[in-house]
């Protein structure tokens, strides 16, 4: 194993009704004045904004309100939220929704804290933050963990790009976690917030060395959960034990803890998908699994002790079938596990046919965004990545 920091500060509220907590956890980390932050109407729809707001009231906190966020979240609004929040001096930003909310809203508490820098500066990799205002979360879809990840990542319309920015100073304060809020998510959210939570933990499990056997174990049961409950949500949506499994699932694999003890984290598939959702906006974890089957064909045998792990322990490969066969075939099953919830194994199925031009502009900016290379179950440069955009096609 490798020397690790586990840090994960987040206080978590999580069941029903968990949301009538909010105010008195707003007032606990000294808020007094919120910007509630959202994405379309369907938190105002459902009661939970006002339930938020009346939880707010009781305890005497002023707030604001910004709403308008959508999947892949964009530059412009975070910038409009610095503004409203500076104008209405709020202290404290508070998400109600999924990851695309949390990581706009991480994104206006590190402008606020530093007022004369641009925030993109930071996504562009040009400076490192050095504060941020206060962040909590009350979740609505379990997807991408940002409640208690110390990620987020945001889309610049002007030029497409999609860029991460990771520092322990955007961790949540708390988060808020019923999954009741979850129960009328559409079937292809549902299906592809679970993608999403398993690529979290996946691309900590595909390194090169260091995987100690606790981490494993905490990795391989959290992959073969969520696979379990996706399958159950999919045929009963209502299934409240099913969501507050995945839910939970969510935070844990994007809190650092499924990758303990290993040298690093791959995060190639991400890379990968970022580029395609820059240009063609399509949602994160029906993008993740488009890719994610071609780039394991085309690194396997760089990393296959793992590959032949992940499909015994996670896949259900018998114990006796041979390495290579056995990694194949683990692959083979994953994929029948994304048709099986309805999502897509490659770009033709997601409802994207990029030309060989736009392939080259994805991987070059792929490329450059990891600084030249990405990965560690297989070092990936551009032309790898234009392999894998190919064979993905």
């Amino acid at each position: 194993m490798f020397n690790f920091d586990f840090f994960t500060p987040t206080e978590i509220r999580f069941g029903k009704e968990a949301e009538k907590e909010t105010g008195k956890m707003i007032g606990k980390y000294h808020g007094s004045k919120v910007l509630i932050h959202y994405g379309s109407g369907s938190v105002v729809k459902s009661g939970l904004l006002n339930k938020i707001k009346a939880s707010l009231d009781e305890e005497h906190i002023g707030y604001v309100e910004l709403g308008g966020v959508v999947p892949n979240p964009h530059l412009d609004k975070v910038y409009e939220g610095i503004e409203l929040s500076r104008k209405e001096k709020v202290d404290f930003i508070l998400a109600v929704g999924g990851g695309s909310v949390i990581d706009s809203a991480k994104a206006i508490a590190y402008g606020l804290a530093e007022p004369d820098q641009d925030v993109w500066d930071l996504y562009e990799h040009t400076r490192k933050a050095k504060a941020c205002f206060p962040v909590a979360a009350v979740l609505t879809i379990a997807a991408a963990g940002s409640e208690m990840s110390n990620s987020s990542v945001i889309t610049n319309t002007e030029n497409h790009e999609k860029r991460g920015y990771n520092s322990d100073l955007c961790r949540p304060k708390f988060a808020i976690m019923n999954p009741e809020w979850t129960l009328s998510l559409p079937d292809y959210q549902t299906a592809s917030g679970c993608v999403d939570i398993m690529m979290h933990t996946m691309e900590r499990y595909f390194t090169q060395g260091g995987n100690m056997e606790i981490t494993d174990g905490i990795a391989e049961a959290l992959l073969r959960t969520v696979m379990k409950n996706a399958r159950i949500l999919h045929d009963d949506p209502k299934n409240y034990e099913a969501r507050a499994e995945v839910m939970w699932a969510g935070s844990l694999s994007h809190n650092g803890l499924t990758g303990c003890g290993a040298n690093g984290s791959d995060f190639a598939s991400h890379g990968l998908e970022h580029e395609m959702g820059g240009m063609f906006d399509v949602t994160h974890g029906a993008g993740l699994a488009a890719v994610w089957p071609s780039w394991a064909r085309y690194v396997y045998k760089e990393d296959l002790n793992r590959f032949v792990k992940f499909a015994k322990q996670v896949m259900g490969v018998d114990a006796d079938v041979p390495d290579e066969e056995a990694a194949l075939e683990g692959i083979r099953r994953m994929e029948d596990f994304y048709h099986a919830i309805g999502m897509p194994v490659n770009m033709s199925e997601l409802g994207i046919h990029p030309t060989d031009e736009q392939i080259d502009e994805m991987a070059e900016r792929c490329a450059k965004a990891a600084g030249g290379c990405k990965g560690t179950a297989k070092v990936l440069y551009k032309e790898d990545m234009v392999n894998i955009y190919k064979m993905a096609l």
